[in-house]
């Protein structure tokens, strides 16, 4: 396993949700951790900083061009990003596993997913973008949140709800929510957050 350099929250108890906040391109551990604080009280927050520098950026897998994905390196930080999540679990008796995901943060968390469909309860993904298709998996009793930008150039409307689409026709309960604006974080996007994750 890899050993991610990460800060972590203790959360009321045990079994209170556990909460794995991944930020984006040149953020670190601290870029969402406050934040999930606002988002879930009480949950216990884990956030790994990426372990791949581009250009002295931080993020979670390589990348050879803008949307152009190494697959090979993805599959290896997948399956280290799924046991370092594993074992955080272990360490307690979590009621939910709850996933959220800014951008590149988005795009590992995805990825996992589609890896280990059974790892998160719920996830919520912030201007993702997958160039490939995922693979066929089970997703029911899950639950995704995506949120993103009409003009974001990264993320196009039609990948986004490609994406959209991909997770309900696996079986999970999907939400989409859109803003009028590019590949920033608005209001709009956090209290639909919030209000997804009251129902979690």
């Amino acid at each position: 396993m890899v050993d991610y350099h990460f800060r972590a929250g203790a959360g009321a108890d045990e079994t209170s949700p556990l909460f794995f906040v991944f930020h984006g391109t040149g953020g670190d551990e601290n870029q969402f951790f406050e934040l999930a604080g606002q988002l879930l009280p009480g949950a216990r927050i884990v956030a790994p900083r990426g372990d791949v520098s581009e250009g002295g950026a931080l993020r979670y897998f390589r990348r050879t061009g803008e949307g152009v994905y190494d697959m090979d390196d993805l599959r290896l930080r997948v399956a280290q990003m799924i046991a370092f999540v594993t074992a955080q679990k272990a360490e307690c008796a979590p009621r939910k596993v709850i996933g959220l995901g800014y951008s590149n943060g988005a795009n590992i968390l995805a990825a996992v997913q589609f890896a280990a469909p059974e790892l998160f309860d719920a996830t919520v993904l912030m201007h993702p973008l997958i160039p490939f298709t995922p693979p066929e998996v089970d997703f029911s009793g899950r639950q995704v949140l995506i949120t993103a930008g009409k003009r974001d150039p990264m993320a196009s409307v039609a990948t986004t709800q490609a994406l959209n689409d991909y997770f309900a026709g696996q079986g999970a309960a999907t939400t989409l929510v859109w803003h009028e604006g590019g590949h920033e974080l608005r209001h709009e996007e956090l209290a639909a957050t919030q209000l997804f994750l009251s129902g979690v």
